[in-house]
C-alpha cells in the first residue's frame, strides 16, 4: 500500500537504464543496444519510447534562443507486464536518420552540437522521461573527404551549431540543420570573413552546402555567397574537394553574390559545382596525400573565440 501511495506522488516505480552497444554512430547507420526494466512492485508498462533530441537554435526576429528539438520517436516495447523485482531486457537496433548532425571529428567532440536519445516510460497513463543519454556521430567518409579539404585549405573552425529551419531546394526529413563555421584561410581574408559548411546526407548521396560571408569594399558588396555541390557518396570520396573549395572561393571572393543571395533558409536552387580542367587542379591533392587531416588546418582541439586570431575587423 506505501509503494502505491509512492507512486501516486512520482516517487518509486520501475526504473530504467537504456545502454548502446556503441554510442558512436555514423549518419544512416544503426544505433543498437538495450533498454532494462527492473520491476518494484507489480506494474503495467503501456510503452516505452526512445526519443532522438538536439539542442538547436530558432530565430525569432534579430534574436537567437536555444530551443529542444525532438526528431526521432521509436516505441521498443508496449503492454508488459513487470513483477516486484523482475528484470527485463529489451533490445533495440534504430536507424540513425542520414542527416544527423555530426559532433565528433578526429576524435574530437565539437562545442555547441548536443545530440542525445531519452528513455521515455509510460505506466498508467503517466510518463516519465529520463535523463538524455548522448550520442556521438562520426562523419561519414564522404564528409570527412569534405572536412580533410577545409583542413589542408588552412580553414580554422570557429563553431558549429544546429538551426531549426530548412535548406531551399534540397529535400530535407528532418526539421533542421547543421552550421559548421570556419574562419577563411589567410590568403582569403582580407575578402572573406568566413565560410559556413553544411551536410545534408541521404542513403544515395550528400548536399554540400557553402556560404561565404564576403567583406565589403570601395568596389565591391559584402553581400554572402554561395554555393552547393550534390555527389553520391561513391563519387564524394573521389572528388578532389580541395581543388572544388578552391575554385568555389575564388569565385566567391571576386564575384560575391553569384551564388545567389539570403540566409540558408532561402537558398537558390544553385547549379551543381563540377571542377573542369583548368586551374581547379591545384596542387593541393598532394597536401590530401600527405595526409593533412581536419585537424591540422582546423585546430578542432583549439577553439577559436568569436574575434578570431589574426581576423581583421
Amino acid at each position: 500500500m506505501f509503494k502505491k501511495m509512492l507512486r501516486a506522488f512520482g516517487i518509486g516505480g520501475p526504473t530504467v537504464d537504456t545502454v548502446f552497444s556503441e554510442p558512436h554512430v555514423q549518419p544512416g547507420s544503426t544505433l543498437s543496444g538495450e533498454v532494462r526494466v527492473t520491476g518494484d512492485d507489480e506494474v503495467d508498462i503501456e510503452r516505452i519510447v526512445l526519443t532522438f533530441e538536439a539542442r538547436a537554435e530558432v530565430e525569432r526576429g534579430d534574436e537567437q534562443h536555444d530551443a529542444t528539438i525532438e526528431f526521432l520517436q521509436v516505441v521498443v516495447a508496449e503492454g508488459f507486464h513487470v513483477s516486484d523485482g523482475e528484470h527485463k531486457v529489451i533490445p533495440f537496433a534504430i536507424p540513425v536518420p542520414a542527416e544527423i548532425p555530426i559532433n565528433v571529428v578526429d576524435g574530437t567532440q565539437l562545442p555547441g552540437v548536443e545530440l542525445g536519445v531519452r528513455t521515455e516510460l509510460v505506466v498508467a497513463k503517466s510518463a516519465d522521461k529520463g535523463d538524455l543519454d548522448g550520442l556521438f556521430v562520426v562523419p561519414l567518409p564522404s564528409q570527412s573527404r569534405v572536412l580533410d579539404a577545409f583542413g589542408a585549405l588552412g580553414f580554422q573552425f570557429k563553431s558549429t551549431d544546429v538551426e531549426i529551419g530548412r535548406l531551399h531546394g534540397i529535400d530535407q526529413q528532418l526539421p533542421m540543420f547543421q552550421e559548421i563555421e570556419f574562419f577563411a584561410p589567410e590568403q582569403y581574408r582580407d575578402r572573406i570573413n568566413e565560410v559556413e559548411l553544411t551536410f545534408v546526407a541521404d542513403a544515395e548521396g550528400l548536399h554540400v552546402v557553402l556560404e561565404a560571408d564576403r567583406r565589403g569594399g570601395p568596389f565591391r558588396s559584402g553581400e554572402d555567397a554561395f554555393g552547393r555541390f550534390r555527389r553520391s557518396h561513391g563519387e564524394a570520396e573521389q572528388t578532389d574537394w580541395v581543388a572544388e573549395v578552391t575554385r568555389w572561393l575564388e569565385e566567391a571572393a571576386q564575384r560575391g553574390g553569384m551564388f545567389g543571395g539570403g540566409h540558408p533558409e532561402q537558398h537558390e536552387h544553385y547549379e551543381e559545382q563540377r571542377s573542369g580542367p583548368g586551374w581547379g587542379g591545384v596542387a593541393a591533392g598532394a597536401a590530401l596525400g600527405a595526409g593533412a587531416g581536419v585537424l591540422g588546418g582546423m585546430a578542432l582541439g583549439e577553439v577559436l573565440d568569436d574575434d578570431g586570431e589574426g581576423e581583421e575587423d
